[in-house]
């Protein structure tokens, strides 16, 4: 483990705190973290995952805005995604993991390039999820942080995926907390 990697892990944890609290501080301090996280994945060969965080600062500041400007100059609310959209978006991201995949195999010394790029196209998903307050977030959090602790594990980065654990955790209690809100949006 070395500074960068602790540093990494402790910004983007409040990143990801703030995330499931619902507060539009997840932004910023997300910009801050996963520049760090970039720098991490590429000393460790993670490629797919250190192009994910250069997606990952684009969108926290298009999210920071949509979160406090996106319904009509009002703060967006926690709503849910028509099933119809979510299975062509799940369904884009595999396919796009797996040609992503075959091209970090053949062209690059990647290190488990299938499920770098899964872990890639799962965390654009599950970001552009949480960019428009979507509830479904939560769930494929879930997913990608379960393919995401062996992967950091076998690669050395032990916090990272200790960290990844802790995201799993969060997401489940985000997911339910978001749920409860959406509910209480709706009124009785």
């Amino acid at each position: 483990m070395t500074r960068l990697e602790l540093a990494a892990n402790a910004v983007n944890a409040l990143s990801i705190l703030l995330a499931g609290r619902n507060s539009a501080h997840t932004w910023w301090i997300g910009i801050v973290g996963c520049a760090l996280f970039g720098w991490v994945f590429v000393e460790a060969r993670l490629y797919a995952d250190a192009t994910l965080q250069v997606f990952f600062i684009g969108t926290s500041a298009a999210g920071w805005w949509a979160w406090l400007h996106g319904a009509a100059g009002r703060q967006l609310p926690v709503r849910s995604t028509p099933v119809i959209q979510l299975a062509a978006m799940s369904a884009a991201a595999i396919l796009v993991a797996l040609a992503y995949g075959s091209v970090l195999s053949r062209f690059t010394d990647a290190w488990q390039p299938f499920a770098d790029s899964l872990v890639l196209t799962g965390s654009v998903l599950a970001q552009l999820l949480l960019m428009a307050r979507r509830v479904e977030t939560w769930p494929c959090w879930l997913a990608v942080n379960t393919v995401s602790v062996p992967l950091f594990w076998a690669r050395g980065l032990h916090l990272t995926s200790a960290l990844y654990a802790l995201f799993w955790i969060n997401a489940a209690v985000s997911w339910f907390h978001w749920r409860r809100l959406m509910r209480e949006a709706a009124g009785p």
